[in-house]
């Protein structure tokens, strides 16, 4: 693996790492307060967790300056898949299996962990990466 590439994916592992803080927070505030159900107490945590960690790692992993209203729609497929999926599987886990809501909502966070870095890394991001020029990086122009 070359360095740019594990400096990647620590940066995305970093960035998850405070995604899913959002996400377990805002889920155990809205369990453990509201005594909802697991679906919306889950859903509403994913969609917070979602909109913070892609916003970190286009702009610091993976440095794409791609059109944001085209990666954000690639992310919405990936997320139109991954959300029903895990929401129902989630659900029929917690209500109906009765597992523990906690263990649930973690295993559905790794597997969005690792499905999404391979989702954003090569279809999101895949042939933008590092293509974001900060003004620092731009050579001074002959006068």
């Amino acid at each position: 693996m070359k360095k740019d590439e594990l400096i990647r994916t620590i940066k995305f592992t970093l960035f998850s790492l405070s995604a899913g803080a959002i996400q377990i927070l805002s889920f155990t505030l809205m369990n453990e307060l509201l005594d909802l159900p697991y679906w919306p107490c889950y859903l509403t945590a994913l969609i917070l967790s979602v909109i913070w960690n892609f916003t970190l790692n286009r702009k610091f992993t993976f440095k794409s300056a791609n059109n944001v209203p085209v990666a954000m729609m690639k992310v919405l497929g990936y997320y139109a898949v991954f959300t029903p999926l895990s929401t129902i599987f989630g659900n029929w886990l917690a209500e109906d299996l009765l597992w523990n809501e906690y263990l649930v909502t973690i295993l559905n966070m790794f597997l969005n962990f690792i499905t999404e870095y391979l989702f954003d890394r090569f279809v999101v991001f895949g042939k933008s990466i590092d293509t974001a020029i900060k003004k620092d990086d731009v050579p001074s122009q002959p006068q």
